[in-house]
C-alpha cells in the first residue's frame, strides 16, 4: 500500500481505559479507481509474544489454563481457555518478553528460545502483532510454581501434558486459542519432539 492509495487519515480517541481504542476514518482508493471514505474502530493493545514449551525426553508440552472474559461472552461456557504461555511486550524485545513471561506464568527459566513466526492477531480490528516462539525445557529449569503475577491479578493453572494428549485436545476442540493451535501444528509439521 502506498500513500497514493490511502489519504486523509483521522483518528478520534474513543477509550484509553486499559488499552487504546480509536475511530479511524480515511479515504481509500479501490482497485476500481474509485475513492471511498471508510471508518474502522482500531484497538491498539501493543504487541505480544507466545511460546510453546516442549520436552523431547518426556514427550510433553507445557500449556496454561486461565479465565478469559471475552470468550465467556462468546459461547465459551466456563470462560477458561487452554493456551500457550504468552504476554504483552513491555518496553522490551519479544525474546526478552517471552523468557520473562515463561518464568512468571509457568515457573521455568529458559536460556534460549527460537522465534518461528510473527503474525497479526486480528488484523480487521487490532494493531497487535504476535511473535511466536518455541523453547525446550527440562525439569532442572523450574525455579518456581508459576501461576502469574499477583500484581496483575493473574490466576494461571500450569498444565504439563503429553504432546499426544495436547494434539488430541486440539483435534477434538478442547483447545480453541488460535496462538496455541498455530504452535501445536508447528510442532507437528516440524516434528519438534522427534519420534
Amino acid at each position: 500500500m502506498s500513500d497514493k492509495q490511502i489519504k486523509n487519515i483521522e483518528k478520534k480517541l474513543l477509550s484509553d481505559n486499559y488499552y487504546i481504542l480509536n475511530r479511524v476514518t480515511f479515504d481509500y482508493l479501490m482497485s476500481s479507481g474509485t475513492w471511498v471514505n471508510q471508518m474502522r474502530e482500531v484497538y491498539d493493545r501493543g504487541d505480544g509474544a507466545g511460546i510453546l514449551l516442549y520436552n523431547k525426553e518426556k514427550q510433553t508440552v507445557i500449556l496454561t489454563k486461565q479465565f478469559r472474559m471475552p470468550t465467556y461472552l462468546n459461547d465459551n461456557k466456563d470462560g477458561f481457555l487452554v493456551e500457550i504461555t504468552a504476554g504483552m511486550l513491555d518496553k522490551d524485545n519479544p525474546e526478552v518478553c517471552i523468557i520473562r513471561e515463561t518464568e512468571e506464568e509457568v515457573g521455568y527459566r529458559l536460556k534460549k528460545v527460537k522465534k518461528v513466526y510473527e503474525a497479526y492477531s486480528s488484523p480487521g480490528v487490532m494493531t497487535e502483532k504476535m511473535h511466536f516462539f518455541v523453547g525446550e525445557y527440562t525439569d532442572d529449569m523450574k525455579v518456581n510454581d508459576g501461576g502469574g503475577l499477583d500484581s496483575e491479578h493473574e490466576d494461571i493453572e500450569v498444565l504439563e501434558l503429553p504432546f499426544e494428549k495436547a494434539i488430541n485436545m486440539l483435534n477434538n476442540g478442547k483447545i480453541e486459542d488460535t496462538r496455541t493451535i498455530v504452535l501445536l501444528q508447528y510442532a507437528q509439521i516440524y516434528n519438534l519432539l522427534g519420534d
